[in-house]
């Protein structure tokens, strides 16, 4: 994974379609089960975070103009080892603590933005460390949200993801 186009199309193979399941938060426009309007999610777009976005119309290609500007390009991705960055890309997209999660790894200043402070701390460690510790801070909120419903699909997502930063 070298790229951008690269990691898109991993996201999307997981993201895949339209789905529209009232009991996920992310489907509904408020953020939470039965606040707002359940509009669902489209390739990994979600009517939480875009609430005013026509989601069940949404193409692949304005997908990924906003998974471009929005989680790759706003945390830095380029920045790091294509293994990083597609981990830091993925957990953003998938709405969580990403730049957090990324800080602590590294050993710096976990303030929820990722500047230049983070990106050097980032760049002088093993990235396979970066990916494991990374990814364990991500499994540790995931258990955290206690969600059997969704829960065997965002573990088994993490664990495609550390066979993906071991490559």
């Amino acid at each position: 994974m070298d790229s951008f186009d690269d990691a898109f199309a991993a996201l999307i193979d997981v993201e895949k379609g339209f789905t529209n399941n009232p009991l996920d938060p992310g489907n509904w426009t408020g953020g939470r089960i039965h606040v707002g309007v359940c509009r669902g999610t489209k390739f990994g777009i979600s009517a939480a975070a875009y609430p005013d976005l026509d989601i069940a119309n949404l193409t692949i290609a304005q997908a990924k103009t906003i998974a471009k500007r929005d989680y790759w390009d706003r945390y830095s991705c380029d920045e790091f080892d294509p293994r990083i960055g597609f981990q830091v890309f993925d957990a953003a997209y998938n709405g969580a603590h990403a730049a957090l999660w990324l800080q602590q790894a590294a050993g710096a200043l976990p303030d929820g933005h990722i500047g230049p402070v983070t990106v050097a701390a980032v760049k002088i460690i093993d990235p396979l460390k970066v990916v494991m510790r990374f990814d364990s801070y991500r499994l540790d909120y995931l258990a955290s949200l206690d969600n059997p419903t969704f829960a065997d699909g965002w573990m088994h997502r993490v664990a495609t993801n550390l066979r993906k930063g071991a490559a």
